[in-house]
């Protein structure tokens, strides 16, 4: 069928997202100018060893530009530390041009995911975790996938997928708007924040069928609550999907939420907004009030859950579960309800030597069915929510005024605990849940719970045990929660408001050799010395913005269908082609995702790319698996491309870094000038022989951000062609800045097809809202197999200030019914 007329955002493919940074680094275009591989880190300090912190953690460069360095005197917190920004950049995952990157929860898929792996149970703890990263692309297409792309998508009302709700953002809990207001109160991007109101707003709203007007609160079942049996759901007739009850969970999500939206509101401050926010405010009052009524057990000094059915009295249950400390975390519980930490510390309480309880011992389902098999919460130490309860008690420990019932050391401790909880076989480990009191995981699977990212650490170091609390103005707050006896620590570099904030404790002076005390530094300046570790609000003047390129990884086939089509010559049964462009780059046994040719028979292998279609190719980039045994760098390697005569070429002019493949260093390619190529091939070898790997191929380039390109597909995304016969396919150019654009486009077809204007096509300048609309003839082979999709690529050249040039792309799915 004909494709033509005016195309719907519904109708179309899209390449280039709202409130994209507009890019200032030069783009790979014919001329192949490309922008720096990581952020730059700016002036700071260099007094730490960030090589001997780091270890032998694979690409060290990416975390020397991304992560604050701390130096700590206890060796468990600090090495758990670095270890788990390894599982942040291992759950990376690059997803493609529409969405970008994403964090996943597990490192391999499981069936109940949305699009590309994403689970938006813990989405908030991820983006509270990362907000620390100087790259702050990650998160900008993270966020934006829950509130805008593939995450906010419709997906089936299931008993499996929660039948409760219809889109994936919704699947489980989610405090997202309290989570963009923390991460925009730490890098100072208020512009990005404030141009997600609308969605915010809307995210908000869609909880609204599970409120209950007669209570004034919001229900939840345990399940999508990220919890699938607890004490409460046990107490129903279904411990895994039953317990719907009012839970100081969704509530205390919901009045944060609201809160941050009346923040935003009134920051945004257009005609209506302080209005809306009063309006916001006065449901997280409302639900603050109604909360207080049904849900704090004041003879038992703790939030409880409430019974949903069958309980018309509204009664609580007995048992006091570990959600009972979410309200602080959202500063939501009254400071007179402090008697509830009491039970933090109590041995019949919550206190355990490995992490905390998720259920009181003291309760008849503690540890019940636990060790039966996964997912109990009901005794098992379990991270998603030992991250909620200390991010509370450091709440509560800095923000409220002082109690009697906690104090730091019981801060420490329950970090201290957590920390201990991250080790297997004496290596720094993450599963999904731990016993709380022997040295050991018991939800622990295979290929499965590795790095498994579910809950926050290095924030609980960075923002409670050191204290660096953000700001939404132009301050940062130091409120350190180390113990009274440590006689040094340090946090380095950290990004804060685009400056590097450098925080260093040294009693006596000698062991940093910088002064006594308590000394900041500021892009590598010192503003401010104290003797002692009492907070302290400081001004650091305008957040300062490092504008990142957009930037679009061409290779990558996270689902592992269609094109990209990744095929070798030889490989090891347990590793896959596919894997090496999976959008992952992990550097770990299990789960695999490499491609290796260990065991070949072959003297040499290759690894070779059909892209589908005809790409340019500029910058590419490859991580090559060493295991240290069998599986090493290669020595040398070689990169062709596929002419259209169907033969191979070495890629001309390529600018290698490193020169020659160094372990644990991610190679950069880049062309003199950019080709465009329908394959690409890679041939790896060793001198003296043996295995070779890649866990990550990519090929970048730089999309222009003022443009937004379409290609107009039906309902189901895919074009319609008939064999030897030529259809009208419509794209679209819109240029979406406040500048002029000048683009040039052009429609790229598989080899066999043809692809003809209906007018020619020339540089076009387009003022800011115009759409350049371009009509081409595209014509099938006549040989072209049913129901098997071509991919076809819209290609838009466009230049920037001065030498700036991009290359902008989108690509769609045609194929014969």
């Amino acid at each position: 069928m004909a494709v033509s007329g005016a195309v719907s955002p519904s109708a179309a493919a899209r390449a280039g997202a709202p409130g994209s940074p507009p890019g200032t680094a030069h783009a790979a275009g014919k001329g192949s100018i490309t922008s720096a591989v990581y952020p730059d880190v700016g002036p700071g300090t260099a007094f730490l060893d960030h090589e001997a912190l780091l270890g032998d953690l694979p690409e060290a460069e990416w975390y020397e530009a991304n992560i604050p360095f701390v130096d700590l005197p206890d060796a468990a917190i600090r090495d758990t530390y670095y270890y788990r920004w390894r599982v942040i950049k291992h759950a990376l995952k690059y997803t493609g041009s529409q969405d970008g990157w994403i964090l996943s929860e597990f490192l391999g898929p499981v069936g109940y995911s949305a699009p590309h792996g994403g689970i938006v149970a813990a989405a908030a703890h991820h983006i509270r975790e990362a907000r620390w990263l100087r790259d702050y692309r990650y998160l900008d297409d993270y966020v934006g996938y829950w509130l805008r792309g593939s995450g906010s998508g419709p997906k089936p009302a299931t008993d499996n997928l929660n039948k409760n709700t219809t889109d994936w953002a919704h699947q489980y809990s989610f405090w997202i708007a309290d989570a963009v207001m923390a991460r925009a109160s730490t890098d100072g991007r208020w512009d990005h924040a404030l141009g997600l109101l609308d969605v915010l707003e809307r995210q908000w709203e869609r909880w609204a069928p599970q409120f209950d007007d007669t209570v004034g609160l919001y229900w939840q079942t345990p399940v999508w609550d990220a919890m699938e049996y607890t004490a409460s759901s046990y107490q129903s007739d279904d411990p895994y999907h039953g317990g719907d009850g009012f839970r100081p969970t969704l509530n205390a999500y919901q009045y944060g939420d609201a809160k941050a939206i009346a923040a935003l509101l009134r920051r945004r401050g257009q005609r209506g907004d302080a209005a809306k926010a009063d309006r916001y405010d006065e449901r997280a009052r409302a639900l603050r009030t109604n909360q207080e009524r049904w849900l704090w057990d004041e003879e038992g000094k703790f939030y409880k859950h409430v019974m949903r059915d069958g309980n018309p009295q509204r009664h609580k249950i007995a048992d006091r579960e570990e959600i009972g400390f979410v309200p602080w975390y959202f500063h939501m519980a009254p400071a007179e309800n402090a008697a509830a930490w009491a039970q933090l510390g109590d041995p019949d309480g919550f206190l355990a030597p490995f992490g905390l309880t998720t259920v009181e011992r003291r309760s008849p389902w503690f540890m019940h069915q636990a060790l039966d098999g996964c997912c109990r919460w009901n005794g098992p130490s379990w991270p998603f929510a030992t991250s909620q309860t200390l991010t509370a008690l450091a709440n509560l420990l800095i923000d409220y005024p002082a109690q009697s019932y906690v104090d730091r050391t019981g801060y420490y401790t329950a970090l201290r605990a957590y920390a201990l909880t991250h080790r297997k076989n004496g290596q720094p480990y993450v599963a999904e849940a731990h016993h709380p009191d022997e040295d050991r995981w018991i939800y622990d699977g295979r290929g499965h719970s590795e790095d498994y990212n579910h809950s926050t650490f290095n924030d609980l170091v960075l923002s409670g045990l050191l204290g660096i609390r953000s700001q939404p103005d132009a301050t940062v707050t130091v409120a350190p929660l180390v113990p009274q006896d440590w006689d040094h620590f340090a946090v380095e570099n950290l990004p804060y408001h685009g400056h590097n904030l450098s925080v260093v404790f040294d009693r006596t002076g000698r062991h940093y050799g910088h002064g006594t005390g308590l000394t900041v530094w500021l892009d590598g300046g010192q503003i401010h010395r104290q003797a002692d570790l009492k907070p302290v609000t400081l001004t650091i003047g305008n957040a300062v913005q490092q504008i990142l390129p957009h930037e679009v990884d061409d290779l990558a086939n996270v689902d592992q269908t269609g094109y990209p089509l990744a095929r070798a010559s030889y490989t090891f049964p347990l590793d896959s082609p596919a894997k090496a462009i999976d959008g992952q780059d992990l550097h770990i046994d299990t789960p695999s995702s490499r491609w290796t040719n260990y065991g070949s028979p072959n003297a040499v292998d290759r690894l070779t790319v059909d892209f589908g279609v005809p790409t340019p190719v500029s910058d590419l980039r490859i991580a090559f698996y060493d295991d240290g045994g069998g599986v090493r760098t290669p020595d040398t390697f070689e990169l062709e491309y596929l002419d259209e005569g169907g033969s191979w070429h070495p890629l001309p002019g390529q600018e290698r870094t490193p020169q020659v493949p160094s372990r644990g260093t991610l190679n950069r390619i880049r062309l003199r000038s950019a080709v465009t190529t329908t394959t690409l091939r890679l041939t790896a070898t060793r001198t003296a022989g043996g295995a070779v790997g890649v866990t990550a191929w990519q090929s970048w380039r730089t999309q222009d951000p003022r443009l937004t390109l379409a290609i107009g597909t039906p309902s189901d995304g895919l074009v319609s062609v008939e064999p030897g016969k030529a259809v009208q396919i419509a794209a679209t150019v819109t240029a979406e800045a406040a500048t002029v654009v000048t683009a040039t486009p052009e429609l790229l077809v598989p080899t066999g097809w043809k692809a003809v204007p209906t007018r020619r096509t020339r540089p076009t300048a387009l003022a800011a809202g115009r759409t350049l609309r371009t009509l081409w003839l595209v014509t099938a082979p006549t040989d072209l197999p049913r129901d098997v999709p071509q991919p076809l690529r819209l290609l838009v050249s466009s230049r920037g200030r001065g030498k700036q040039q991009f290359t902008s792309s989108v690509v769609v799915r045609a194929q014969a019914d």
